[in-house]
């Protein structure tokens, strides 16, 4: 029998997974689209082609959102974070993976738990926590409130990937006279690779598109992010949106060169990773 013979459901199964892909892609194009117009041509056909490359919602969008430094913010909390997130998950998952103790099972279980307690529940106290200890308005409190929400899940990543793992390899470096410290440096991490990429990208696009966060913290000083200066655009009775829209182009630019050059370790950390 022929694979590539033609059956209705073949060719439905084809067609819904263009119709996906269309709904997934309009939002893109509305937003291209639109960035590239001026707020006439908005009004009168807001779905249609431009009718010219016009960049002047770029250029203001740059210019009177302050997006230079704002991307400056951005990269530095969002670098900051994803370092110690690697650094810190690694390390937590190597311990929690390796040490077959109850401590171990019960940390891990209360990484776990971080999983599944919602957001919201902290954001009030949280809040105030920052402003007591004076950390408002700095990157010190983005940063460390990042760390802290995505870490259960670099941890459980990092955790189930380290057990897929042969342990033949830091047996060896340990009768080479290698400590934990070493053969964790030196062996184990190296091949953490895979789930590391998956790790850098989602932890990155998470922190990199976080809004509300940035906003109770720093919004309207210098050192906010650029969802925060991209939504100054929008007043209390009018919206820009081809500023908006212009603004947003400009910021998910960063995000989507890092994932095409992580994209390859995505879906292989997670298929080698979460069998463990």
């Amino acid at each position: 029998m022929n694979p590539r013979r033609f059956t209705w459901g073949r060719a439905g199964a084809e067609v819904a997974m263009i119709a996906v892909a269309l709904a997934f892609v309009f939002p893109f194009y509305v937003f291209l689209t639109v960035s590239l117009k001026t707020p006439r041509e908005v009004a009168v056909n807001p779905l249609g082609l431009p009718p010219r490359l016009d960049l002047t919602n770029y250029m203001t969008a740059w210019e009177r959102g302050d997006l230079a430094q704002a991307f400056v913010n951005s990269i530095t909390v969002a670098g900051l974070s994803v370092a110690l997130l690697v650094l810190c998950g690694s390390l937590a998952a190597y311990f929690l993976a390796r040490r077959m103790s109850r401590l171990s099972y019960g940390l891990y279980l209360l990484f776990l738990l971080g999983l599944m307690v919602p957001l919201q529940l902290g954001m009030v106290p949280l809040y105030q926590f920052m402003r007591d200890v004076n950390l408002l308005r700095t990157y010190t409190s983005l940063i460390v409130f990042e760390v802290g929400h995505q870490l259960p899940l670099v941890v459980f990543l990092y955790a189930s990937f380290t057990r897929a793992l042969p342990r033949e390899y830091e047996e060896a470096a340990a009768i080479d006279g290698a400590g934990r410290g070493a053969t964790f440096r030196r062996i184990v991490f190296p091949l953490l690779r895979p789930i590391t990429g998956t790790v850098v990208i989602l932890s990155s696009i998470n922190i990199w598109n976080d809004f509300l966060t940035p906003l109770l913290y720093v919004g309207g000083s210098p050192q906010q992010t650029l969802p925060v200066a991209i939504f100054a655009f929008r007043g209390e009775f009018t919206a820009q949106w081809g500023i908006i829209f212009a603004g947003m182009a400009l910021a998910i630019l960063p995000i989507v060169v890092i994932y095409f050059l992580l994209q390859k370790h995505i879906i292989k950390g997670f298929a080698s990773g979460l069998k463990g």
